[in-house]
């Protein structure tokens, strides 16, 4: 009874704020936006997210060692950076912030160490992830935040590809040509699978991804507005 009495001031409100979409349009929504196995795939997409980010930022360091030499203190930061408590790391800085320093031209320290906790505080920001759940419902998910966090996602696989310091040289080695003449895909793999899954959590919500055109100009989006 209460999830049914919930259901309707879910209707209500939504049928307020649509403007001049229709009662059809936004029974769709929020059937879709309520659906206990989309939130359920919504939740599995989160924690793949995390998961592959945390094997994209091994491999980031493996391949970009300069960044943090010492093993023991970038396990550390890995660690960290995929706690619950990961929100406490660098206070005050937001997703767009974390990702901007990360590739600044004068940028000094821990380049990975900010790309990587700005990509996981990017999808912390988008699906509201708590310490002790990922949200109560699709619903609770505004679909602006998502498109600019697949906006933001694909501006930094566009820039891990091109952004280059001053002597000319990658800012991050990625899919560089190694001695052996191997080409490593895994990084391009990492990012394709995480963006096909924000879209789908878009398509889901009843949106669909806004694809832009990137260039040097493109700036990183404030999630949270």
């Amino acid at each position: 009874m209460k999830w049914i009495i919930g259901c309707c001031c879910c209707l209500a409100l939504l049928c307020c704020l649509g403007g001049c979409r229709s009662l059809h349009q936004t029974k769709k929504h929020l059937a879709n936006a309520l659906s206990p196995t989309d939130v359920r795939l919504i939740r599995h997409h989160v924690a793949g997210y995390f998961s592959l980010l945390e094997d994209f930022t091994c491999r980031l360091y493996a391949k970009n060692p300069k960044y943090e030499p010492d093993i023991r203190r970038r396990k550390r930061k890995i660690r960290q950076i995929f706690s619950p408590e990961r929100s406490k790391l660098l206070k005050g800085k937001s997703s767009a912030d974390l990702l901007t320093a990360a590739f600044a031209p004068l940028t000094t320290g821990d380049r990975v160490y900010l790309l990587s906790l700005g990509i996981t505080r990017s999808i912390t920001e988008a699906y509201q992830v708590t310490r002790s759940d990922f949200f109560v419902s699709g619903l609770q998910i505004p679909l602006i935040h998502l498109n600019r966090l697949y906006s933001n996602i694909s501006q930094v696989n566009w820039r891990l590809k091109t952004y280059r310091d001053q002597g000319g040289d990658l800012l991050f080695l990625t899919n560089a040509q190694g001695d052996n003449g191997y080409l490593n895909m895994g990084y391009e793999v990492i990012m394709t699978r995480i963006l096909t899954g924000i879209e789908d959590d878009i398509y889901l919500l009843g949106g669909l991804p806004e694809k832009e055109f990137f260039n040097m100009s493109a700036i990183f989006l404030s999630i949270l507005i």
